[in-house]
């Protein structure tokens, strides 16, 4: 297949593409001047110079998006968390408006806080989203790409939990503590920890993707509930460092500022959708996951 990529420059798009390179051909949109033949050069905006090249393409995955990572919080860069993620789906949903050959799958990346920050229920892909500014985000994420569905192409929404790998998104930033010889719970530590393996993000798109029955939203988080304390616990096990300090709540509030939500509140969630669906999660507890990443 011909797959096109928006925001393939990322951490999890590298990702991807290294495993979709091996049996398709990946191109990528990119803000920067091409330099290989498979980039495709976007202002992340508009259509013009790269619409019509929807007409070759057999799926298309819209990853683009602002990291959550980058600190602070400030006003400007929430609107940006905003406007890199709304922009660019507006525009896609352009091209494939305009497109003669629809690519027949769409896939739509999202974020798990859907569902938000508070404690509640364990969440499934039937829950109502919540009303806070993450919350918001995600809604308006999804809402850029939805009118895709009415075009008759096969649209998958994925609300992703925080992915875990080696480098890059938050992971590091939420092991630092540990490494730093200070881990213990942030927070009460009751608060749930929603994550997902870098494989299993990578092998559940693959999955979505080469999977004809498979549309609407589906949550990508690991199958087994997670606490911070839990969390934390885990991976001092994992870089053999104590775990002893709590970390106020109110300290990371003024260290993070609204950033701080991201470690210390948390809504428990549940891959319901794609446990139905049959994949087989290579990492579906936090022991096996981090052993894989620090080993």
């Amino acid at each position: 297949m011909n797959i096109l990529i928006a925001g393939g420059s990322g951490f999890i798009g590298r990702a991807l593409t290294d495993s979709l390179s091996l049996d398709h051909h990946v191109f990528i949109l990119t803000r920067r001047v091409p330099v290989l033949s498979d980039q495709i050069q976007w202002d992340g905006e508009t259509t013009k110079g790269w619409g019509e090249r929807l007409d070759e393409m057999d799926a298309v995955i819209n990853l683009a998006g602002f990291s959550l990572a980058h600190w602070p919080w400030t006003k400007s860069n929430r609107q940006r968390f905003v406007d890199s993620r709304v922009l660019p789906g507006l525009a896609l949903a352009s091209a494939m408006k305009a497109a003669v050959h629809r690519p027949p799958v769409f896939i739509q990346a999202s974020g798990i806080n859907y569902y938000g920050l508070r404690r509640g229920s364990l969440a499934d892909e039937s829950t109502p989203p919540a009303d806070d500014f993450l919350a918001r985000l995600t809604v308006q994420w999804e809402g850029a790409t939805e009118a895709i569905e009415e075009m008759g192409v096969r649209r998958v929404v994925l609300r992703q939990a925080v992915v875990l790998a080696r480098h890059g998104g938050l992971f590091p930033l939420m092991a630092l503590p540990v490494r730093l010889f200070a881990g213990g719970p942030l927070g009460s530590g009751e608060q749930a920890v929603p994550w997902i393996h870098i494989a299993d993000l990578v092998g559940v798109i693959r999955f979505l993707l080469e999977n004809q029955n498979a549309g609407g939203v589906y949550n990508l988080i690991a199958p087994t509930p997670t606490s911070n304390a839990d969390f934390m616990r885990a991976v001092a096990n994992a870089l053999h460092r104590p775990y002893w300090l709590r970390t106020p709540s109110w300290l990371l509030r003024v260290m993070l500022g609204g950033m701080s939500v991201l470690v210390t509140e948390g809504r428990y969630a549940q891959p319901k959708r794609l446990l139905e669906l049959g994949y087989p999660f290579r990492f579906p507890g936090i022991e096996a996951a981090l052993a894989d990443l620090f080993g």
